[in-house]
């Protein structure tokens, strides 16, 4: 099949779990015969025709908060249409209102749900509104409608009546690695919280910097991501650096690796999440994670990682306070978590779900399935 990705960033360079999604599932595409196009914005990806197999078309868009995202996809729609692929999948909320147009011309779309983006503090009033719509047409234009947690499945039962097919993140397998690069960073294995992400109001970066405050504890708190440098809430975190709270800015390879392998503790402190990779790769190093109370991180973290009250800033740093003090609990949870995501959350079993969706909307055989706890199945034309 052919198959066209539009919506993210592009590759090359990680931003979110989109651009992840791409590479990684994309090159699984690949490995199975199909050919897969990403369209790419000018600016975030390098010049080049092919990324690991995958065909790149690199579209210039204005740099805007509010217009990058929309002028890109619907400039991407109207390329892809003249391409006229088996499979146009667009990826989060924003990019779906341009389904439409792919269904007028015949073609065959796919939406995948990263997130209610419309929740994010970011956005103003017109944003929200536009977001919120978007959040309608995921599931009532394309053909199928793929989401990345049981959380955001049960939303959309109960909000719009709407089935849609749970497909998670995922991860490649991973091995520990030795710190190296770490230590030009002066830091030690074991001797520091980690966060890695973007930094953006829904992230609460500053929570985090709150409750590592309130901790009378030696280690460091690190943070491995960064923001727009204009941004407001970029420099109100960035300024809180000292000897003790570290900004790396984007960290990626083997550095990285080095950074999940030897953390005390990896901390996502959201208030808004999908199913977050960051999260995901985390586990799959033998962390222990703490994360946020909502039901998208519970529902990888349950039973296996620890949580703390939304928002709550002592009660994160409670937390963190009694795991510092027992490296025991600390390493069983981290195997527990590597246990799991090992098991359940593979990117080459997520490639092989999407494309059993791909192949049964080109067959015209898919038929919408409910989860085992949902009693509603929809017909889907």
């Amino acid at each position: 099949m052919r198959i066209a990705f539009i919506g993210g960033r592009g590759v090359a360079s990680k931003y979110s779990g989109i651009e992840t999604y791409y590479e990684a599932v994309g090159s699984e595409l690949i490995g199975r015969g199909h050919q897969v196009t990403v369209y790419c914005r000018s600016y975030f990806t390098p010049k080049m025709e092919e990324f690991r197999g995958m065909r790149i078309v690199r579209i210039p868009t204005p740099r805007s908060k509010h217009f990058e995202t929309v002028i890109h996809s619907l400039l991407s729609t109207m390329h892809a249409l003249a391409a006229r692929y088996d499979i146009v999948h667009y990826h989060a909320l924003g990019p779906s209102l341009f389904v439409p147009i792919i269904r007028l011309f015949g073609g065959t779309a796919v939406v995948s749900v990263q997130g209610l983006d419309w929740r994010r503090e970011k956005w103003g009033s017109v944003a929200t509104t536009v977001l919120r719509i978007c959040e309608r047409t995921a599931v009532w234009f394309p053909q199928a409608t793929i989401v990345v947690s049981r959380a955001l499945q049960q939303h959309y039962i109960k909000a719009h009546h709407a089935v849609t097919h749970y497909v998670p993140n995922g991860i490649h397998a991973t091995e520990r690695r030795e710190a190296n690069a770490m230590r030009s960073w002066n830091l030690e294995s074991r001797k520091y919280i980690l966060f890695v992400g973007r930094f953006s109001p829904e992230k609460n970066c500053h929570l985090l910097i709150e409750a590592f405050r309130a901790l009378d504890t030696d280690v460091k708190l690190v943070f491995a991501g960064d923001g727009p440098a204009h941004d407001p809430y970029v420099q109100r975190i960035k300024a809180a650096e000292n000897e003790r709270i570290l900004f790396l800015g984007y960290v990626s390879g083997e550095p990285l690796q080095e950074l999940l392998s030897n953390a005390a503790i990896f901390v996502l402190p959201s208030t808004i999440e999908g199913l977050s990779i960051a999260l995901l790769e985390a586990m799959s190093y033998g962390n222990c994670v703490v994360t946020s109370d909502i039901p998208e991180n519970r529902e990888l973290v349950d039973d296996v990682g620890y949580t703390f009250e939304n928002g709550n800033a002592s009660d994160l740093a409670r937390v963190l306070g009694t795991l510092l003090k027992d490296p025991a609990a600390r390493a069983e949870a981290g195997a527990r978590a590597k246990e799991r995501v090992d098991a359940q959350y593979r990117w080459s079993e997520i490639a092989e779900q999407t494309e059993n969706i791909y192949r049964s909307l080109a067959s015209g055989t898919i038929v919408p399935k409910a989860s085992t706890d949902n009693p509603v199945a929809l017909p889907r034309t």
